[in-house]
């Protein structure tokens, strides 16, 4: 925690703002300083002004995350500005969520110009949001399941092509699922995790069977050999990348691990 650049920083956007920018009566327009005061936003935030007083003083005090919301919250604060708010109190960044509609443009684009390389997009819940067509020729084409099961780990667990061409499906399979247990468990309200739970619990027995074990483990560098009933024999190195621009987005690219591997790619384009 950034004792001293948190207080500086509450100080700036303190000063930025006007009374009537937070609804407050301007009063007869005699203030000794910019912006609002501390009390004001302490009042604003829902905080006791001598505790706010001393955030900004620097000293040595914990604030919560609901006490740094409710901060930025009363200084407007963009998402950049509230970003950067929480990293100096020492918390994490506040939970995003991209709507498809959003982001698709922009990131159709990238997979497009992807090629040769399979490349898909998934959100938080691992739905695809953007997919070029080497993935849906090499792997799997989400077009082809209803929109509420255009997902990666509905895929895994319950497409049989993509089960029969994988040389190691067991092991991807579960690598892919006990990060689906970390991304789900962040939100244990999250009514569309639930469905999906409900869904594979029912549709899938290995998926039944592994979900009690509490999978948990982050991405490792990972080689996918697969058998394709029209390319031959591919062996793909898989990259997992964020865009900062929409980081609760995962941008997964599949790159051939030989020369041999991308001409087969290319052949079967």
């Amino acid at each position: 925690m950034d004792t001293r650049g948190l207080g500086a920083f509450l100080r700036a956007q303190r000063a930025r703002l006007q009374p009537s920018d937070v609804g407050l009566p301007a009063g007869d327009g005699r203030r000794r300083t910019p912006g609002l005061r501390r009390e004001e936003v302490a009042e604003l935030s829902g905080v006791s002004s001598t505790w706010y007083t001393w955030l900004e003083q620097g000293r040595p005090i914990v604030a919560s995350g609901q006490v740094i919301d409710a901060l930025a919250r009363a200084l407007q604060l963009d998402p950049d500005r509230h970003r950067h708010l929480r990293a100096l109190a020492g918390l994490a960044p506040p939970r995003t969520y991209t709507s498809g509609r959003e982001a698709t443009p922009r990131l159709q684009h990238l997979v497009d110009n992807a090629a040769p390389n399979p490349a898909v997009v998934y959100d938080r819940y691992f739905d695809y949001v953007v997919w070029n067509d080497v993935y849906a020729r090499v792997r799997h084409d989400p077009a082809t399941q209803p929109p509420n099961r255009r997902n990666a780990v509905w895929m895994m667990f319950t497409d049989p092509a993509n089960r029969a061409r994988q040389q190691c499906w067991a092991p991807a399979a579960r690598a892919l699922l006990s990060r689906f247990r970390t991304s789900a468990g962040q939100r244990p309200e999250d009514p569309r995790f639930a469905e999906l739970v409900d869904a594979l619990l029912e549709a899938s027995p290995e998926f039944r069977e592994w979900w009690p074990d509490y999978l948990v483990r982050d991405f490792r560098p990972t080689v996918l050999e697969l058998d394709h009933p029209d390319a031959g024999r591919l062996v793909l190195d898989l990259y997992q990348l964020r865009p900062v621009e929409f980081p609760d987005l995962l941008l997964i690219v599949q790159i051939p691990a030989t020369s041999d591997d991308r001409q087969r790619i290319e052949r079967l384009l």
